[in-house]
């Protein structure tokens, strides 16, 4: 199905990270849950308005107006109308999940844990936004392309809590190798489920391209 046709997002749908990563995640304060709100109100927005009349005929200024602040504010969340589709609040949740694993398990294992948990998590509390996001990233050069930048402070944050339980540097190089690859390997999964029509079990996927990775940390 063209990403301008698909069909709207049931807005009753919650925007949360929730489910098998919910032990993981700290309460909130009040700010950061001020926050949390308004971010969901501009993706709900983004999503409603593309679904509706497409991704390219959507302008900031209609996401504004859909989700009832202004542009600066949008931009002050979302530096690019790519990253409304694409970033989501999972990473600090995948980021205790991993503090969260066993201190001697292999990292690469951790971290296949956490994103095998997280695509389980999607499909089952975000499952139209899911299908939905992949469908864009596949068929929308822009958001593709963006795909990459949207993911690189989830990777730092990955590499920063492996740094802590394996004595590395927050720096170390192979850290974020590691991080980046285990990331750049769950969106070659999602994009391989999207081009394919969504028949694949999408965790089975992220299994198959972690294990293509190899053997984790050396040296």
């Amino acid at each position: 199905m063209p990403a301008d046709s698909l069909p709207p997002l049931d807005p009753l749908v919650p925007l949360d990270p929730l489910g098998p990563l919910a032990a993981a995640r700290r309460p909130m304060g009040l700010r950061e849950r001020k926050k949390l709100k308004t971010r969901v109100a501009i993706r709900r927005a983004t999503h409603r308005l593309i679904a509706d009349q497409g991704y390219e005929a959507t302008t900031v200024e209609q996401i504004a107006e859909a989700a009832e602040v202004s542009p600066s504010t949008v931009f002050r969340y979302f530096p690019s109308k790519e990253d409304i589709v694409l970033t989501d609040e999972y990473g600090p949740v995948m980021a205790e999940a991993l503090r969260e694993r066993p201190a001697g398990e292999e990292p690469l294992e951790s971290l296949r844990s956490v994103l095998t948990r997280t695509a389980a998590a999607l499909l089952a509390h975000e499952p139209e936004e899911t299908r939905w996001r992949a469908r864009l990233m596949a068929e929308v050069p822009a958001v593709r392309a963006r795909t990459g930048g949207t993911t690189a402070g989830t990777s730092r944050l990955l590499a920063g809590v492996l740094a802590d339980r394996t004595g590395r540097g927050a720096d170390d190089l192979q850290l974020r190798v590691l991080t980046a690859a285990a990331l750049g390997a769950f969106g070659e999964a999602m994009a391989y489920w999207a081009e394919h029509d969504q028949r694949d079990d999408l965790v089975a996927l992220v299994h198959r391209t972690l294990d293509a990775l190899g053997g984790g940390l050396t040296g």
